[in-house]
């Protein structure tokens, strides 16, 4: 019977073995019989990175493969010298040329929707890059500082190159996270930890403001338009309004807060139709948060003035809520099914308010043809007393 400790070995032995097998890397092969000692599956874009580390020369050996966005589109492959991000990385990047072969030039990303076409921070040489199977394959030897064992590493694909110059890439969540740390003599990869914490903030920052803008708020006035018109309801009716309408700012406000801090730490990333929205958003539903401070009494002569500005700066804020709802679903790229789902929601508030005009209009024609039908409370005042018989 096998031993307690020869068990343990044989099973870590297997569970490496396994972990091992699952890198597709592995079995990718190379023309001209390359080899290399480390590869890594890259968490993003369906990209893989093999390397050769040179200590004695201070220089790696990399081949670099991923399928670009559009067949004649791009792949990129840099080093950041300065920091984690993408902002000032070096690299390399491969793609088609007009007669159909394939060329490797490097580039500095001097920000995230430029780069510059030149010489890098780092001597490239033996570059070079293939075609085949709807994947690129980038090769290049990189000589790096000396001692160098931890390289900020970013990679990216694209869709277009236009006049030799590579067009900007999508603003997906793939493309923004794909950037890691590369150790070379351990042969190890990771993911910026820091992106996925990122991502998360994005996410409630969109949930919070769909929830408020892009619900809460038209409940609120559904509320306000319907409710009130019922005796039975009032003033419940008001209390419920402004209940509606104060949640929605308390959560529209945090969710605005959250992406201000969250465009202050994605320098060079702007999304600028959607941060105006934004700003114009909590500025309107402040000032509607006034009118609740301001409101003259039913029968004062500034009411009718009040009204329009209380209604007016409601409806635009609803318009442009949802508007916002929908370009921050641009952005984020959820599931199908978030997208569906909030355009159903639309659709059911849009058939409820309808079937509740209708019957608030009917409501009101019918109180009007009463009125008429009885316009002098039952006395028919245009015929004349007749004389009294003598």
């Amino acid at each position: 019977m096998a031993s307690p400790s020869l068990t343990l070995s044989l099973l870590v032995l297997l569970l490496n073995f396994g972990l091992i097998q699952s890198l597709q890397c592995l079995s990718q092969k190379f023309s001209r019989n390359r080899f290399y000692q480390h590869c890594t599956d890259l968490p993003h874009l369906s990209a893989y990175l093999h390397w050769n580390y040179n200590p004695a020369e201070s220089s790696i050996e990399i081949a670099y493969l991923a399928p670009p966005a559009r067949p004649d589109g791009w792949v990129a492959w840099g080093i950041n010298p300065n920091g984690s991000g993408m902002l000032g990385t070096q690299a390399l990047i491969a793609h088609k040329e007009a007669n159909g072969s394939m060329a490797v030039r490097t580039f500095k990303l001097v920000s995230y929707k430029k780069v510059e076409a030149g010489e890098i921070a780092y001597k490239v040489s033996k570059a070079e890059a293939e075609y085949k199977n709807s994947v690129v394959t980038m090769f290049a030897t990189v000589r790096l500082p000396k001692e160098t064992e931890v390289l900020n590493q970013v990679w990216q694909v694209g869709s277009s190159v236009v006049d030799g110059m590579p067009a900007m890439h999508e603003l997906q969540a793939a493309n923004l996270n794909s950037k890691g740390k590369l150790d070379l003599p351990q042969g190890q990869s990771s993911g910026n930890s820091g992106e996925n914490s990122n991502l998360q903030r994005k996410r409630i920052h969109g949930l919070l403001n769909a929830i408020s803008w892009g619900i809460l708020f038209p409940l609120g006035a559904i509320i306000a338009r319907y409710l009130r018109s019922l005796r039975f309801a009032d003033p419940f009716w008001f209390y419920l309004h402004v209940s509606c309408q104060f949640s929605s700012y308390v959560i529209g406000v945090t969710g605005w807060a959250i992406g201000l801090d969250l465009g202050t730490k994605s320098k060079g990333i702007e999304f600028t139709s959607h941060r105006i929205i934004g700003i114009i958003l909590f500025c309107l539903a402040t000032l509607q948060m006034f009118a609740f401070f301001v409101r003259p009494s039913k029968d004062h002569k500034l009411r009718v003035y009040w009204n329009v500005y209380h209604h007016g700066i409601g409806y635009a804020v609803i318009i442009l809520g949802i508007i916002n709802v929908f370009k921050g679903l641009e952005m984020l790229h959820p599931a199908k099914a978030w997208k569906v789902g909030y355009i159903l929601f639309l659709f059911g508030l849009g058939a409820i308010t309808l079937c509740l005009e209708i019957i608030t209009w009917a409501l009101v024609l019918k109180g009007k043809l009463r009125k008429s039908k009885k316009p002098y409370n039952g006395f028919d005042h245009s015929e004349k007393q007749q004389p009294l018989a003598s």
